[in-house]
């Protein structure tokens, strides 16, 4: 069975910094214009295109240097969080029972 205390904990630092966030800023982070277009992306190159687009606002070479850092973190974050969802898949099948039946959770 797959061990759920890791994600519970990264789910409550998240929850936590989004209210720090909503506390400091007085913006809902999640009903943010730019998060809810990021929500609608499918791709990873997608979220580049949109960040890319919102970096026009830095100038050169502080928008290589951002855009650099996003497409690092993307290409870790995309992996994990597949390997996320497969490992909450593969925590839905219990081992095999005495009788040797495989059950779904």
């Amino acid at each position: 069975m797959a061990d759920h205390s890791g994600s519970a904990h990264l789910q409550t630092l998240f929850e936590s910094a989004l209210q720090a966030y909503e506390k400091k800023t007085g913006v809902t982070l999640t009903q943010h214009p730019l998060a809810q277009q990021l929500q609608d992306c499918q791709s990873t190159q997608e979220v580049i295109t949109l960040l890319q687009g919102q970096l026009q606002a830095f100038d050169e070479s502080r928008r290589d240097k951002v855009s650099k850092t996003i497409k690092t973190t993307l290409s870790i974050l995309t992996p994990l969080s597949a390997a996320v969802s497969l490992a909450d898949a593969f925590g839905l099948v219990r081992p095999e029972s005495p009788d040797g039946v495989v059950s779904l959770l």
